[in-house]
């Protein structure tokens, strides 16, 4: 039989409506004589019982004291109950249910707690149950080291436990249910015409959540696209089929081809500041210097440009001044602009057809938005402006590519 993969978010299994269109979803996919894997999040958001900010706030209310290891314990509950509340709901509906923790269901780890990487994935006690004609719910977020610690995925946990999943099953597909339809063009919120789009690559939509897009989260989709897993981002509140995330060949293959875009969607993030370091005649080490320190103090750096005149680069707003200080520590002379924003034009068709940029220029420059950098690679072109023309630049940019039609 087929497998198929579907995970639920804690918007999705917050409320007894909530879990009403969960329960239909697998129905439909068992109807359809799927096996299936439900995975799950922990049920709601901060402030609901069980929610894993709310789990953490115990700890805030106890000392904030809880070592990396017992930390990753308190976080995999919410998964747990969350799993176990859905057993008991299918089991209600006379469907054979079984659940799994992400150790048991086979999701080993390394033992970076709280942000732990996936060795590798065996599903033997999956298949098991799936053989059993049994629903295998699995506590997403979660795996377990060699030695059976319990660990934790981080940001986008439940996403990449269940492309992980998906990938090691051979499924025919991965479905990731959220609260919106699909992925859009541009953030509803900024832009009112944002359309969903049907389909993306996974080049695509990793750049999209890089850059600011929140429906995916980029590390989920590179498990699946090293495992050639197709995935559908749906809502548990529909029956459409969302936006379908595959390979290349599937977009812009020859014969294969579905939309003729160089364009795909518009990205942002903002609260990011510009540091600029000067090099001094005949110095040629400040590069390394510069990011080796960074390095060294945990501080991510992006949007990176390197020129004999020095370097410039953003850091997020919040670990700017350290940044500054260490820069100055070095003897370095930096100046820094702060609540920038980051805005991608983003399009798996544009590498290599000539006038994206200039038409990204022209956008802007009707706008009297400055661009304050600008970077690119095959499906990406970035643009730094002020926090301030964050929102003008993004509808702009979603309007002169005609991303509404």
């Amino acid at each position: 039989m087929r497998i198929r993969v579907q995970k639920f978010g804690g918007t999705s299994l917050s409320t007894p409506e909530a879990r009403k269109h969960v329960l239909e979803h697998i129905q439909a996919a068992r109807s359809e004589d799927c096996q299936l894997v439900v995975v799950v999040s922990a049920m709601g958001r901060q402030g609901e019982p069980y929610a894993t900010d709310t789990l953490l706030g115990l700890i805030r209310q106890n000392g904030d004291q809880l070592p990396a290891r017992e930390r990753d314990l308190l976080m995999c509950c919410g998964e747990w109950i969350s799993a176990a509340n859905l057993c008991s709901l299918i089991q209600a509906e006379g469907i054979p249910a079984v659940v799994l923790t992400g150790g048991q269901a086979g999701i080993e780890t390394n033992d970076a707690y709280g942000n732990a990487q996936i060795v590798s994935v065996q599903p033997k006690r999956i298949l098991e149950h799936l053989d059993r004609g049994e629903v295998v719910i699995v506590a997403g977020f979660q795996g377990q080291t060699a030695d059976h610690e319990f660990t934790t995925l981080g940001r986008g946990g439940s996403d990449t436990s269940a492309t992980a999943i998906g990938g090691a099953l051979k499924a025919e597909v991965v479905d990731i249910f959220t609260d919106v339809n699909g992925i859009l063009t541009a953030d509803p919120r900024i832009v009112e015409d944002a359309r969903p789009l049907t389909r993306v690559s996974y080049a695509e939509i990793c750049n999209m959540a890089h850059n600011g897009a929140k429906v995916i989260h980029p590390r989920a989709v590179e498990v699946a696209m090293q495992a050639n897993v197709p995935v559908r981002v749906r809502s548990t509140f529909s029956k459409e089929e969302g936006t379908l995330v595959t390979n290349p060949d599937s977009l812009y293959g020859a014969e294969k081809r579905v939309e003729d875009r160089h364009v795909t969607g518009i990205a942002h993030f903002g609260n990011i500041t510009q540091i600029q370091v000067p090099a001094a005649e005949g110095q040629y080490d400040l590069q390394l210097q510069v990011f080796k320190t960074m390095a060294q103090h945990s501080i991510s750096v992006d949007f990176i440009n390197v020129n004999p005149s020095g370097v410039v680069y953003t850091v997020f707003d919040h670990v700017a001044e350290k940044a500054l200080e260490l820069l100055r520590g070095l003897g370095y002379k930096p100046t820094s602009l702060s609540g920038c924003a980051k805005v991608s034009v983003i399009g798996g068709g544009m590498n290599g057809v000539p006038g994206v940029m200039a038409k990204i220029v022209e956008a802007l420059t009707e706008e009297n938005i400055r661009i304050l950098q600008s970077a690119d690679s095959n499906t990406t072109i970035w643009c730094l402006v002020h926090g301030e023309d964050m929102v003008s630049a993004v509808r702009a940019l979603h309007k002169s590519f005609q991303l509404h039609k």
